[in-house]
């Protein structure tokens, strides 16, 4: 079934038609989310408020085939809403010291030992340095590795050519690869 069908059913009362949509695109506009606010918490958070705020204004959609831009334009405001308000100056209580984790344990579970902790340090200072590249770049890699994305896709719901999308892509990587000290292989 379409989008532009599933949003006349929702309109019609038949909410579970939503529950599909929102199947469909809650991953893309958590990895916008993430790659706009670079949080991943708060990106969730932004997630779930443009999936609300999209059930709400329904009514406003005029053309429901693109059910799917429409919803990525409500998480880039959103996003936007979320960066220009105080939310954004205030720290998570993660971000204070340590992590809450007793020594050893990760996620209340005890580690694998040194390689783990060595394995999770490399994931947070990747996902460190992604969350600071400039927007263009984290956003083009959030929706090609975490949506996995073509760069068709990419590119129609960014606004711009493949081609673009490849320049982004290129240039990311090659920002990560010499942020991270990595040798190209």
């Amino acid at each position: 079934m379409s989008d532009g069908e599933l949003v006349r059913l929702t309109l019609a009362g038949r909410t579970a038609a939503y529950e599909e949509l929102v199947r469909r695109w809650a991953p893309r506009v958590l990895a916008l989310c993430h790659a706009r606010v670079g949080d991943g918490t708060a990106a969730e958070d932004l997630a779930q408020e443009t999936l609300l705020r999209g059930f709400r204004g329904l009514s406003t959609l005029v053309e429901p085939a693109k059910f799917g831009s429409w919803l990525c334009g409500i998480a880039v405001r959103t996003c936007l809403d979320w960066l220009k308000s105080k939310q954004r100056s205030q720290k998570r209580f993660a971000d204070l010291g340590d992590d809450g984790q007793a020594d050893g344990f990760v996620d209340g579970r005890a580690s694998a030992g040194p390689a783990s902790v060595e394995r999770r340090d490399e994931l947070s200072r990747l996902m460190s340095e992604v969350e600071s590249l400039p927007l263009e770049y984290r956003e083009v890699l959030m929706l090609f590795y975490y949506e996995d994305l073509s760069y068709r896709d990419i590119a129609a719901l960014l606004g711009v050519s493949p081609a673009t999308v490849n320049a982004r892509l290129t240039k990311a990587r090659t920002m990560l690869r010499e942020r991270l000290g990595v040798a190209r292989s």
